[in-house]
C-alpha cells in the first residue's frame, strides 16, 4: 500500500519505467524470433507485477479523491484510518503532531494496519483526522433459540 505521496511519486515513476521496459522485452522477444505463447510466458510474470503496481497507484489516488471501501465486520478497519490521512493530505508526521505521540508510532502503526489498537486510541485517532465514523448494524439471519 503506497502511505505517503513520496511512495506514490516513486510509484508512479517505476510504473512508466515498467511500462516502457515490458514493451521493449515484448519487442526483443518477437525480434528473437519467439511465437505469441513463448512470449507470453516470459511476459505473464512482469505484467502481474505491473498490473499490481498500477493497482496500488490508482488505489492510492482513489484515496486522495475521498473515495473509500465499504468495511464489512470492520475488516480493513486499519487500511481505512490511514486511507483518511491520505484523502485529507496529512502526513504521517502531523497526524503523530496531533495524536501528541512520535512519528515513528505513527508509521509503525500504520505498517500494521493499526492491528490490535483499542477503541479509545480509535476514537483518538479519527478525532486527529477530523472524521466520523457511522456504523449500519443487519442482522443477516435470526438466530434459533436452543430449548433447554
Amino acid at each position: 500500500m503506497i502511505r505517503n505521496e513520496t511512495e506514490y511519486q516513486e510509484a508512479s515513476a517505476r510504473l512508466a519505467e515498467e511500462r516502457n521496459r515490458l514493451a521493449d522485452r515484448r519487442s526483443r522477444l518477437k525480434e528473437a524470433g519467439l511465437g505469441d505463447e513463448e512470449i507470453k510466458r516470459v511476459i505473464d510474470p512482469m505484467e502481474s507485477f505491473h498490473l499490481q503496481l498500477q493497482e496500488e497507484v490508482e488505489s492510492y489516488e482513489r484515496l486522495k479523491r475521498g473515495e473509500f471501501e465499504e468495511l464489512d465486520n470492520l475488516r480493513g478497519f486499519g487500511h481505512l484510518l490511514i486511507s483518511l490521512r491520505i484523502a485529507q493530505g496529512m502526513s504521517q508526521r502531523e497526524l503523530a503532531r496531533r495524536l501528541g505521540v512520535h512519528e515513528s508510532q505513527v508509521s509503525r502503526d500504520e505498517r500494521n494496519e493499526y492491528h490490535g489498537i483499542t477503541l479509545e486510541r480509535t476514537i483518538k485517532i479519527l478525532d486527529a483526522l477530523n472524521a466520523r465514523l457511522h456504523t449500519k448494524v443487519e442482522i443477516l439471519a435470526p438466530r434459533e433459540t436452543a430449548l433447554a
